[in-house]
């Protein structure tokens, strides 16, 4: 099984990097040469980057990638970590020793609960408290409504699971309002904070504003190789800084991955808005060519993108639909979707779709062929009996 595993592995990334026509280039699928020269070809602009000494636990360019993180956001001092995993649960738990209180008002559907392994429970002691099991962000009635008192509200934004739905701005101040009535502080999981801009109207300064502490990524928007950093009051992020240490995030060397991630907040963030306004297009052209398809049953949500991602749901066993989607890469040099997955009933499938750099130069009209040749392809291995290896 794993040797067959690898072989499938390889076949989808080779599809993918062969693939003329993409609506995202995902570092996942470039190999490590390609890798090496991007970011050797990015550093000469990073204000004489490469003529720093190489950093040793944490100083030098990570300290530079610290500051500039800071300033953005509008707050007082930022940490680097190695992972959004141990940066979260690092805030919870400096959060809760101040507080006094070890409960953490936190969706269902967050990060935190579906993609940490419950790392801020198990690791930190932690508890959970749902103010609301809807696909959304919560009300401030729900916050006000909790039943018990919380230490910390913890709000992702934007609420991937839930298809990457963010709140209106007047709810989210809102909510922040609702929770500093229960003398509560507000975390925000930002990994994708840096896209939410458009949606919200505001700046990153004034969204992040909101909270106590942001933790933002480097590599799921901006295109970095790793990391994440949290940023908040000068004070607490030093404790981070020692929590950070005890978690084992204090690595000896991290120039490549702060390069990384000063490249994409120099490149991609700029962009970003450019990325939330197409992806209306493309979504918009998905829905209605699944409709002219003859789909029985499909949903491209939201309808409108609240940023620069979506989820598309088809009624179709998702080894199925891998497996069009490779052979659509294979064939014609064009991919639309990567990976499927069921985590419903059966045979009814989502996907994530983002729209980057490499798409804005797709009109709707390409979007509309793209999703026929796909679907054309679906129907050919439900023919065969669904048999693929993708």
């Amino acid at each position: 099984m794993e040797g067959a595993e690898q072989a499938a592995r390889a076949r989808r990334l080779a599809a993918w990097h062969g693939s003329e026509r993409t609506l995202v280039r995902g570092p996942v699928e470039l190999r490590i040469g390609e890798r090496l020269a991007a970011l050797t070809a990015a550093a000469p602009d990073l204000d004489g980057a490469l003529d720093d000494w190489v950093d040793v636990y944490g100083d030098g360019v990570v300290e530079r990638l610290e500051r500039r993180v800071a300033d953005l956001l509008g707050m007082e001092a930022a940490a680097f970590f190695p992972t959004g995993t141990m940066a979260q649960q690092v805030a919870l738990r400096a959060w809760a020793g101040r507080t006094g209180n070890p409960v953490v008002a936190v969706h269902p559907l967050a990060h935190l609960e579906v993609h940490e392994r419950d790392a801020y429970l198990t690791v930190s002691g932690l508890r959970a408290v749902r103010p609301t099991t809807e696909p959304r962000l919560p009300t401030a009635d729900e916050i006000r409504d909790l039943d018990e008192p919380f230490g910390t509200l913890a709000l992702e934004l934007p609420l991937r699971d839930a298809g990457f739905v963010l709140p209106e701005w007047d709810d989210l101040v809102a909510v922040v309002e609702a929770a500093r009535e229960r003398e509560a502080v507000v975390h925000f999981d930002g990994a994708r904070l840096w896209e939410s801009t458009t949606h919200f109207g505001r700046g990153l300064p004034e969204i992040a504003a909101l909270a106590d502490t942001v933790y933002v990524s480097f590599y799921k928007s901006l295109g970095g190789i790793a990391g994440a950093a949290l940023a908040g009051p000068e004070t607490l992020i030093a404790e981070a800084a020692a929590w950070r240490h005890r978690y084992g995030g204090q690595l000896f060397q991290q120039w490549p991955t702060a390069l990384a991630a000063l490249a994409g907040l120099d490149r991609e963030l700029p962009r970003l808005p450019s990325y939330v306004a197409h992806a209306a297009v493309v979504a918009r052209a998905m829905r209605e060519a699944f409709t002219a398809g003859g789909v029985a049953w499909s949903r491209v949500h939201p309808e409108v993108p609240h940023t620069h991602q979506f989820q598309v749901w088809l009624p179709y066993p998702a080894r199925v639909l891998d497996e069009a989607g490779i052979r659509l890469a294979e064939e014609t040099r064009t991919t639309l979707f990567r990976r499927w997955s069921e985590p419903g009933p059966p045979g009814l499938a989502v996907s994530e779709v983002t729209v980057a750099a490499p798409a804005l130069d797709w009109t709707a009209e390409e979007v509309t062929e793209a999703v026929a040749a796909f679907l054309t392809r679906v129907r050919a291995v439900l023919a065969e009996g669904g048999e693929g290896d993708g």
